[in-house]
């Protein structure tokens, strides 16, 4: 696999390092997760499988080792920069300045192990004046503007129901240290990532920002492109109480749509500006689309070149045969569920190890394999819980 041979530490926890470090699993690397004695907080978060395992953290935490330590002791500190004599990335995800007062910030990983890849993720970044202003995924996105931009349908901002700041910091991290790793090949050293979830999630803006950067204002989100403006761009209502939705705006699609249900004197409407100019075009689909359910306009559909979709909840979308086909729902050997790995190559595809380890199942094994001596193991250990 692709990253067989590349050795990961990682300190971070919750979602974000945690998720770029289960990709990096799948894909072949050794990732030695180095938890506080109270543990990983995934462990025991949210729904659990039957056999009592948090589905949060077996999706992101399979395939990992399991080392407790204790960074604020000498011997907790002692071993991690034992480990990092070993190691090819460092991750974490601590406010920023703790690592520093730990003496594990990256002047010193980098200083012990020049080769290193040291990557912190943090809400806003190392540098700035919110740069220690605590913050999860939503108060992130609050900031990024991300939050206004979902409203529900009285109007008002509703939560995000995908974790973009989170995600998208995770991945951004990815590539960075998939970077460094490729310049390392020809400079011999690491470097240093300070990677801000907040900068990550308004990177993902580009197609969003044009009130912004063209106009000086604020979107007008139910009348800009993107959020519902476009007719061809909208979710509607069925008649069994179900929505489907229209999610190509091109020329081609409204005229096929619009011809096929008798309709041609509107696709002129709907090839123009989003908005209010729209809404004849709306409310003939919402009125049509309200004539059938979800399920018969999916059949209709079949034989139309129009981007379309029924909307389907969790467990329909992972239901789909497309999902299966593509591994996407993935049932190991001891019958638990995974989400699988997106990453797809041809000749070194990436695999799903289900293994989960036990808080602080490798420590002594880790640190005995990277010359940790043997007093500064025994206590250690005696941190474990």
């Amino acid at each position: 696999m692709k990253l067989e041979g590349v050795r990961v530490l990682d300190l971070s926890m919750f979602l974000p390092g945690p998720y770029l470090t289960t990709l990096m699993a799948d894909h072949g690397a050794e990732i030695i997760k180095v938890e506080p004695p109270s543990g990983e907080p995934a462990r025991g978060l949210g729904y659990r499988s039957e056999d009592g395992v948090s589905v949060w953290y077996r999706n992101t935490h399979r395939g990992k080792r399991s080392v407790v330590l204790d960074l604020k002791t000498e011997a907790g500190r002692e071993a991690l920069m034992a480990l990092v004599d070993t190691a090819d990335v460092f991750i974490e995800a601590f406010r920023p300045g703790v690592v520093d007062r730990l003496g594990v910030g990256p002047d010193a990983v980098t200083a012990r192990n020049p080769r290193i890849v040291y990557a912190s993720i943090s809400a806003f970044g190392q540098v700035g004046p919110e740069a220690k202003r605590p913050g999860h995924d939503l108060a992130i996105e609050a900031l990024a503007g991300i939050v206004s931009l979902n409203l529900g349908a009285d109007g008002e901002p509703t939560n995000p129901h995908m974790p973009v700041a989170d995600l998208s910091g995770s991945l951004m991290t990815l590539v960075a240290v998939l970077m460094a790793l490729l310049r390392r090949e020809t400079t011999g050293r690491g470097d240093v990532i300070d990677m801000s979830m907040q900068d990550a999630a308004m990177s993902f803006l580009p197609n969003v920002v044009g009130p912004v950067f063209a106009e000086n204002r604020a979107p007008r989100v139910k009348e800009e492109r993107s959020f519902g403006g476009y007719a061809f761009f909208s979710i509607y209502r069925t008649s069994d109480g179900r929505h489907v939705a229209l999610g190509g705006v091109e020329h081609k699609f409204a005229a096929n749509l619009l011809n096929a249900l008798g309709r041609p004197d509107l696709i002129g409407i709907a090839a123009g500006p989003p908005g209010p100019p729209q809404q004849p075009v709306k409310d003939f689909l919402a009125e049509t689309f309200a004539t059938k359910t979800r399920d018969e306009w999916e059949a209709w559909f079949e034989s139309l070149d129009v981007c379309f979709a029924p909307v389907l909840d969790l467990k329909e979308a992972f239901d789909r045969p497309q999902v299966a086909l593509r591994e996407m729902k993935v049932r190991t050997e001891d019958g638990a569920l995974h989400i699988g790995t997106p990453i797809k190559f041809r000749d070194e595809p990436g695999r799903i190890d289900p293994g989960l380890a036990a808080l602080g199942e490798h420590t002594e094994a880790v640190l005995r394999d990277a010359g940790v001596p043997e007093a500064t193991i025994a206590a250690c250990l005696k941190r474990i819980p």
